[in-house]
């Protein structure tokens, strides 16, 4: 009896076999038999179902793999498996190709059999460091391959770990053989046309491999008649085999030479060029062309070589000048860029040179800036570059330090301190023993990161940071110094634009006498700012004194001073004030100023008695018998002077005779520590007895207590300024204040033995 189901066998899903298993059985009640046949019959099918899914994912994993080798082998990189002793057990068809060799005759052998010798060293040390580490690794390797030919590779490694615990090390490699060449073409284009000079560059041995229409314009030879040939085709015959030598060993040492050559054109006329030649090299340093610049100096070669002289090196020292700084130091980031290595530029500023200036002269100023310069020199590295921007400030430029950061610091460091030493020794010059010791501030580059003028900016700043912690010492650029450098940028920025916009004003602090009777005030500069605020002096004239700014700025103090002067004429309690103005040392060489100032007497009308101008001690020390002159012809026009931070400088006495002054102003220093210092008591009170001696009244500024008023008015001062009176105050206020303070007075009667009582401590 045939107890198949019907149509069962011809179900191939879980769902139609659930189906038919309740169909076939709905109403018909099976017998054992029957229904054990029917399972039986029902699993079969399962199997057949599972059967053919298996076959199908069978078929579909070995598509998969077959892609996968496809892709493996046929990607566009060669693709390696390295065991932790380096042999290789896998490699793609790329890669046997790229190494030229049969992929049975790679397997199992070591990866170092197909680095190029001089790679070698390299490869271990680069496969070591993949080992111990787990991050993705690059290098760049010279591999050989099996017919000795090689290729310039660049390898991304990675460092695994199998689940049997096994070290293995896969490798990505490919071909930058015509990248290299295309770097080496750019290296040698960047060197050789930015000239419009003429230029041949030649191979490591000297052969001519391009040149340019300059140079066939200055020789006579086209392109296609040198190139292969020699630059001895060019010679003269002038030049004997030493020179040559000379020139060979300078190349090969500091990597360029430049001097006069005698050259014989085509025609076979003799002439003299000026010559500069540029060794190419690559980044393992390596010499791989020289370029060479040269124009004509035949109609007259001294002068124009002196010429040349002049325009590159600084006259004095003959050391190279700004302009072959800033070409060598684009040399050297560019270099820096190929050879992966730190430079350094140091910023060299002398101490105290001015003083030591103006105390011996110019001429042995000039010869000890001489001295420094051959110090200089001695100190310095072969291949390095020592330069003189002006006046006392140097730069040196260090190239070639160590691809590490913290390691380049400590190299420029230790030069550094080697050439601050070697300065701060005794100088004998002309029968004199002189000492000078300089600050030093120092920035890294590191290829193109900054450019030159941002390097120079950086080292100068650092160099400022030197010598305001205390000079001769050595400061390194920092990204504090860079936030506080985008700072003052900005607010320079802003102070070009202050005076135009009406942001600068004038405050005015009270100056009293003895009675405390208003007899002046000084006029002091504010910078109301729109975003910043009150702007203090001490913030912004620093910065206006280095721009130049405090030239016209100090001029519309002037006028505005004088135009409030003519305004307080009308007014009983401010027409007999005088009003004190700073004037600074770049305003007092201006050639017009006292013209400047007579102009603005004149156009205001105002007494010039009521006008004073009060100079620093630096400011008159520094340039005595202009500073006379000018005092004098204003002093005829009425002006009072006084000498402002009296006792702060080092050789007041020296001049105090030959100034036309009529006051000291005791500096606010002595007088904040007037209680404390015994030492300051007693410069105070001969301060006050020096005025008397040469006729001048004395001021004290900064006066901010009554025992300090008490103590001056003992001892004979004339006038007080500071806090205990008054703050400096805009116009308004201290127009209402003067009005307060001559109102009738409530000021205490002056007692001479209280006053001796309670200053007995500093006696």
């Amino acid at each position: 009896m045939n107890t198949k189901p019907k149509g069962l066998g011809s179900l191939r899903t879980k769902s139609e076999i659930q189906r038919a298993r309740t169909s076939e059985t709905d109403g018909m009640p099976l017998r054992p038999n029957d229904k054990l046949l029917h399972e039986l019959q029902m699993y079969q099918i399962e199997l057949e179902i599972q059967n053919k899914a298996l076959r199908q994912a069978q078929v579909e994993l070995k598509e998969s793999r077959d892609r996968y080798v496809d892709l493996y082998d046929f990607a566009p990189v060669g693709y390696l498996t390295l065991t932790h002793e380096a042999l290789i057990i896998e490699v793609n068809l790329t890669g046997a190709t790229l190494l030229g060799m049969e992929r049975n005759q790679l397997i199992h052998h070591r990866f170092a059999n197909w680095v190029a010798t001089e790679g070698s060293e390299c490869w271990n040390r680069f496969f070591i460091s993949v080992l111990q580490d787990n991050e993705r690794q690059s290098c760049e390797l010279v591999l050989q391959r099996g017919h000795n030919s090689v290729f310039h590779a660049h390898l991304d490694c990675l460092h695994i770990k199998t689940v049997n615990g096994e070290h293995l090390v896969r490798i990505a490699f490919n071909d930058i053989s015509e990248q290299k060449q295309a770097e080496e073409a750019l290296r040698i284009a960047a060197i050789a046309f930015e000239s419009q000079e003429g230029i041949m560059v030649t191979d490591a041995n000297s052969v001519i491999q391009r040149v340019n229409n300059a140079f066939t314009r200055l020789t006579g030879y086209s392109a296609e008649e040198v190139v292969g040939r020699t630059p001895n085709l060019l010679s003269s015959g002038r030049h004997d085999k030493n020179f040559y030598q000379y020139m060979r060993a300078t190349l090969n040492e500091q990597k360029h030479w430049q001097g006069e050559m005698w050259n014989k054109r085509k025609n076979g006329k003799i002439y003299a060029d000026w010559l500069t030649i540029t060794a190419v090299t690559a980044p393992n340093g390596e010499i791989t062309h020289y370029v060479g610049t040269f124009s004509d100096i035949t109609n007259n070669p001294e002068s124009l070589a002196e010429i040349h002289r002049l325009a590159y090196y600084d006259s004095l020292t003959h050391l190279p000048n700004r302009r072959m700084l800033f070409d060598r130091l684009r040399q050297a980031l560019a270099a820096s860029s190929r050879n992966k290595h730190y430079g350094a530029l140091l910023f060299l500023d002398l101490d105290n040179f001015k003083t030591l200036n103006d105390t011996y002269g110019h001429s042995i100023g000039d010869l000890l800036l001489i001295e420094i310069a051959q110090r200089l020199k001695a100190n310095l590295r072969e291949g390095d570059t020592e330069a003189r921007l002006g006046g006392d400030e140097f730069v040196l430029m260090l190239e070639n330090l160590s691809e590490n950061t913290h390691e380049a610091v400590v190299q420029a460091g230790l030069i550094g301190e080697k050439i601050r030493d070697a300065i701060a020794l005794p100088y004998i010059i002309q029968g004199l023993e002189l000492w000078c010791t300089v600050s030093i501030g120092v920035s890294l580059f590191y290829g193109h990161e900054a450019s030159v003028d941002e390097l120079l900016k950086h080292s100068d700043f650092a160099m400022y940071h030197a010598k305001n912690e205390g000079r001769n010492g050595i400061r390194f650029f920092d990204p504090e110094m860079q936030t506080t450098l985008v700072e003052r940028g900005a607010l320079e920025s802003d102070l070009h634009h202050a005076l135009g916009r009406g942001q600068l004003r004038l405050y005015y602090q009270i100056q009293v006498n003895n009675e405390r009777h208003a007899i002046g005030a000084e006029a002091l500069l504010r910078w109301v700012h729109p975003e910043r605020g009150l702007i203090l002096p001490e913030q912004f004239i620093p910065l206006a004194e280095k721009t130049g700014l405090i030239v016209p700025i100090g001029l519309w103090v002037l006028q505005t001073a004088c135009a409030q002067l003519r305004d307080w004429a009308d007014n009983p309690a401010t027409s007999n004030l005088q009003l004190a103005l700073n004037a600074s040392a770049l305003e007092l060489r201006q050639p017009d100023f006292v013209e400047q100032v007579r102009q603005a007497i004149s156009t205001t009308g105002i007494n010039p008695a009521l006008l004073k101008i009060e100079l620093t001690e630096s400011l008159l020390v520094a340039n005595v018998s202009d500073t006379v002159l000018k005092m004098n012809a204003l002093k005829a026009l009425g002006i009072s002077f006084s000498m402002d931070d009296f006792g702060t400088a080092y050789s007041s006495l020296a001049y105090l005779k030959q100034l036309p002054l009529d006051q000291l102003k005791i500096d606010q220093s002595f007088i904040r520590d007037l209680g404390d210092s015994p030492s300051n008591a007693a410069l105070v009170q001969a301060i006050i007895l020096m005025g008397r001696t040469f006729d001048l009244d004395v001021i004290a500024e900064g006066v901010e207590a009554e025992t300090q008023l008490e103590f001056l008015n003992l001892h004979g001062c004339d006038a007080y300024q500071g806090y205990l009176f008054s703050r400096p105050l805009p116009l308004e206020e201290f127009e209402a204040f003067v009005e307060q303070v001559d109102a009738p007075r409530n000021a205490t009667t002056f007692n001479p033995d209280r006053v001796k009582n309670n200053y007995a401590q500093f006696n």
